[in-house]
């Protein structure tokens, strides 16, 4: 349905009458002549006569309305592209903030302490995907102690990656919560109409057992909207579980075990991505990036849209008409004898 022309200034539409004053006869316009009836017919001054009021009516109209603030309020675009709706939901616990070990170091090579952070290199790799991606309507979500929204979905970039810069500062708390953290991240998406892939990009070091009503609500939750799940895994040791073995289902007193199996379990697509160093996520990252690449197509509010100048432009050149119209009007009979 077409929104419909709105004023942001519609008293001055009271000047609007004001417009009809150039079609009001004057006393310069009648001729004084006794014999008027034998003057030949003048078609070309009728012609200009018209015009001159035209352009005069439309030029005091359109200034009227142009100063009035027409518009549409409330715009709805479409936009299609090749993405998804992606919600971003990065770990900011104090271990992230941790440096990231390389293989050689684990075992047995030199630490140094200049070495980046997992939350560091998470930052950089999470804005090159984001800057990858123009399509993608983006989310993002931290979490620790409780969940926090630092951006809605959106399609203008700029706050996520303003989002993603700002955890660089200060350091994180302790806990990690991920059942809250998975149950606000899939509340992002209620009321959203389904319009592509949609996926939620859990970036973490550690896991979580998580009760039965709380795994209820996020089975329910991923069902419910389609929904799927991608976890980047950041192993932080060398005693931190091998989810990539089978081997290890067994042993669900760890967090990470206990998170991954219940994810299996789910009946939304669910990968899990394990990573032991930048390589590792880079490779993640870019492998996310290869697959979410499906049609999308969604309804964007865009903000209000100001037709003024349209109206001042139309003034304009009905004031250049007059001009003209004057510079070609021929001496009137007085001024000729």
């Amino acid at each position: 349905m077409p929104v419909p022309f709105d004023f942001a200034q519609p008293l001055w539409l009271m000047l609007l009458p004001l417009a009809a004053l150039p079609l009001l006869r004057r006393r310069s316009d009648t001729l004084v002549f006794s014999a008027i009836a034998w003057l030949p017919h003048d078609r070309v001054g009728q012609v200009a006569g018209f015009l001159w009021r035209a352009f005069a009516v439309a030029a005091m109209a359109c200034t009227v309305l142009g100063l009035a603030g027409p518009g549409r309020s409330g715009t709805e675009v479409l936009r299609t592209g090749r993405g998804a709706e992606i919600l971003i939901l990065m770990d900011r616990s104090s271990s992230m903030d941790a440096n990231v070990v390389p293989k050689d170091v684990k075992a047995g090579g030199q630490f140094n302490d200049s070495m980046p952070t997992k939350g560091r290199i998470v930052r950089e790799l999470l804005a090159d995907f984001v800057r990858r991606r123009p399509d993608d309507r983006l989310a993002l979500m931290t979490f620790s102690t409780s969940p926090m929204m630092v951006a809605p979905f959106t399609q203008q970039h700029t706050p996520i990656l303003a989002g993603l810069a700002a955890t660089a500062i200060g350091r994180g708390l302790p806990d990690t919560h991920m059942g809250r953290a998975l149950v606000a991240a899939i509340g992002e998406f209620d009321g959203r109409p389904y319009s592509g892939s949609r996926i939620v990009i859990v970036v973490s070091d550690g896991g979580a057992q998580l009760d039965v009503a709380t795994q209820q609500r996020i089975r329910a939750g991923l069902a419910e909207h389609r929904i799927g799940l991608y976890w980047i895994y950041i192993r932080s040791g060398p005693n931190s579980p091998d989810l990539m073995q089978e081997s290890v289902g067994t042993m669900d007193s760890q967090d990470e075990l206990a998170l991954h199996t219940f994810f299996r379990t789910l009946p939304t697509p669910y990968r899990l991505y394990q990573t032991d160093d930048s390589a590792a996520m880079a490779a993640a990252m870019a492998e996310i990036d290869r697959q979410q690449n499906a049609p999308l197509s969604y309804l964007e509010r865009v903000p209000r849209l100001d037709h003024s100048p349209v109206f001042f432009a139309v003034a304009l050149g009905c004031c250049l008409g007059l001009l003209a119209s004057r510079a070609l009007q021929l001496p009137d009979w007085g001024h000729a004898a």
